[in-house]
């Protein structure tokens, strides 16, 4: 009797001993951080037959179990890493934005104020100073253009470094996963799970999440195994598989996840990549910073080459004057070859040249050989994946495409007519004589007119057609028929060329000019339009790019048909630049509010399941210390009943 109340008392001890061991546990790691709450499993012991029936034999630690729940931890780390994500596309694009600062800091702003310091060059076209204040200006649009884009290319440089650090941090945490899961391993025969491992494991696999989405699988002996990317394997057992960053194949600048397995490094389907910063960072790369870059370009592009085009229709103040060579450089087309192509690599056989900077678009683009057509090649603009069957000579969105040789059915590239034109954006004109002011051609009225017709402006506004009489002398005369502005063009004099009808505030224009009339034609008025014996002192090229400030001549497009889509001014381009990169930074600081509050609802909830409560812990120490007070008297008891009998025997 004695011996069964002494086993039952100590097992009674012993299990209140671990249930307040357990709880003290919980205690001291109330605020450790990935600690779920240990519970301690009681058993009652198998009851010993007698010919009165089953006695009791007490109570047995079945084993010291952790609270977890697989589905809200799984929630939790993938609402984490979407919160990972985007935070970090957040933190790039404000710093995106700040690179294209608004009001008078803008490159806006700068290429306005260009164009309007040509008011002075117009008013007095021999003035010196208002000429040096244009190069000025133009030094100035040059050098915010170029520090802009300096900025982007060194945010693309971070991308990648941060990239860099974080797959080092990856593959960091890889390896400790898999010397867990060995651990693990080696111990689950025993029959209890290694509580502690198991938590350690939990919190890698939250950090791993915060770094890169992953997904797990339970194995039969208790490893863990980790997949990214839609099921590449991370780690299986005890084995860890390597990331690492390495160079596009079409451009060095960007920087590409890979894999490395025991079959040889591949790249990672970055599509699959939904989390972890990993995510955030590839999307600023592939998305953002294209984007900006090419809008930048374009801006930059088609303001460079329309100032270029109205100047060279001028005459400088050079003697004898000549035409207007160009004010700015930018950056040339880029074509850049698959590091996998057959062709060469150095001088590729496809090249680009920029025919119209007005049709240039934001965008880059992919080049492939169709192989059911040969000499046919497949375009895709990546803005909006419109796809355009070319050829050599083609001419597409302002550039023309240029193949020099045989292209294998293999090789690919990447179209990049406007990326670097920011990049490399110069004044190239320094001598303030070379402002091309002048227009090569005059306008004069003849004595004999009665109408109050008078010469607004006389301009050059594209490149004279070859085919069609010349601009000189008395060549081309315009002659009003009728009251009613019919006219004719005569070249030579008696000679019709073509008929019009003025309407008052639009020019009359012919083969590359544009005159604006003030005043009223009558039937039989005659203008000339000759060449311009004193350049000097002719302002029409000056008024011709003056103008350039209200034309259209950024990101106009062809559309089916032939019908020509209107672009935009400058200054509104680089507005809605502005407005297109405040929209990523809004979308993207919503994108991390939700997903932000998303993550620490779901820790929140995880934590209240697996979590440990400090008023539940105490209440429990009470209980458990009643309860091995309580088994202590049993003790007690058997005691008392042991000496009895001892005794009674003596």
């Amino acid at each position: 009797m004695g011996s069964g109340l002494f086993a039952l008392g100590t097992r009674a001890m012993f299990a209140n001993t671990a249930m307040l061991e357990t709880t003290s546990h919980n205690i001291s790691n109330a605020n450790t951080e990935g600690y779920s709450r240990q519970d301690v499993k009681l058993a009652t012991e198998n009851g010993r037959f007698t010919g009165a029936g089953f006695f009791g034999r007490g109570v047995r630690v079945s084993t010291i179990e952790r609270t977890s729940d697989p589905y809200l931890a799984r929630e939790a780390n993938q609402t984490a890493s979407v919160s990972s994500s985007d935070k970090t596309r957040l933190d790039k694009l404000n710093q995106l934005e700040k690179i294209l600062p608004m009001g008078e800091a803008g490159i806006g702003h700068a290429a306005g104020e260009m164009l309007n310091a040509y008011v002075d060059v117009a008013n007095q076209p021999q003035d010196m100073s208002a000429r040096q204040v244009v190069l000025a200006r133009a030094e100035d649009v040059a050098s915010r253009t170029r520090a802009a884009a300096g900025q982007l290319n060194s945010l693309q440089e971070g991308v990648v470094a941060d990239m860099k650090a974080t797959v080092e941090q990856i593959n960091g945490i890889a390896v400790q996963l898999a010397d867990i899961n060995q651990k693990i391993a080696s111990v689950k025969g025993v029959g209890h799970e290694p509580n502690d491992l198991l938590d350690q494991r939990d919190m890698l696999v939250k950090d791993l999440n915060s770094l890169i989405q992953v997904s797990t699988v339970m194995a039969g002996d208790g490893t863990m195994g980790i997949f990214i990317g839609g099921g590449q394997r991370l780690v299986l057992g005890n084995d860890s598989d390597e990331l690492s960053i390495m160079q596009d194949e079409f451009d060095p600048s960007q920087g590409r996840l890979m894999i490395k397995d025991p079959s040889g490094t591949r790249p990672v389907n970055e599509a699959m990549i939904t989390g972890g910063s990993i995510a955030g960072l590839l999307s600023v790369q592939n998305n953002d910073i294209p984007e900006a870059r090419n809008m930048l370009g374009q801006l930059t592009a088609a303001l460079a080459w329309r100032v270029n085009q109205q100047q060279s229709f001028g005459m400088d103040l050079s003697t004898p004057a000549g035409s207007g060579v160009p004010i700015f450089s930018t950056g040339a087309p880029q074509v850049l070859p698959s590091n996998r192509n057959t062709s060469s690599l150095t001088t590729p056989p496809v090249s680009l040249s920029v025919v119209d900077g007005r049709f240039l678009q934001a965008s880059d683009y992919t080049l492939a050989p169709d192989a059911a057509n040969p000499g046919q090649f497949v375009m895709t603009r990546l803005s909006d994946g419109e796809v355009t069957n070319v050829t050599d000579g083609s001419i597409v969105d302002g550039f023309q495409i240029s193949i020099s040789a045989a292209v294998p059915d293999t090789d690919r590239f990447v179209l990049r007519p406007v990326g670097t034109a920011a990049t490399f954006m110069k004044r190239s004109l320094d001598k303030p004589t070379g402002i091309a002011a002048a227009s090569p051609f005059t306008a004069i009225t003849k004595p004999a007119n009665t109408g109050t017709a008078s010469i607004g402006s006389l301009s050059i506004s594209s490149t004279p057609d070859a085919a069609l009489p010349p601009l000189t002398g008395d060549a081309i005369s315009i002659v009003f028929t009728s009251p009613n502005g019919d006219y004719e063009l005569q070249a030579p004099m008696g000679t019709t060329v073509t008929t019009g009808t003025w309407v008052p505030g639009q020019a009359i224009s012919y083969n590359g000019f544009d005159l604006q009339l003030n005043g009223v034609p009558y039937q039989g008025d005659v203008i000339n339009v000759e060449n311009t014996a004193y350049p000097s002192g002719n302002n029409g090229n000056a008024l011709a790019i003056l103008a350039l400030r209200d034309e259209d001549l950024v990101g106009r497009q062809t559309l089916s048909g032939g019908t020509v889509q209107r672009g935009s001014t400058v200054s509104s381009t680089y507005s809605q630049i502005i407005g297109t990169v405040g929209v990523m930074v809004q979308g993207a600081q919503t994108s991390a509010d939700i997903s932000a509050a998303l993550a620490s609802n779901a820790q929140d909830v995880l934590a209240n399941k697996v979590g440990v409560n400090l008023d539940e812990e105490a209440a429990r120490l009470i209980q458990f210390q009643q309860s091995y007070q309580a088994a202590a008297k049993i003790l007690q008891i058997a005691q008392s009943v042991f000496d009895t009998l001892m005794q009674v025997a003596s």
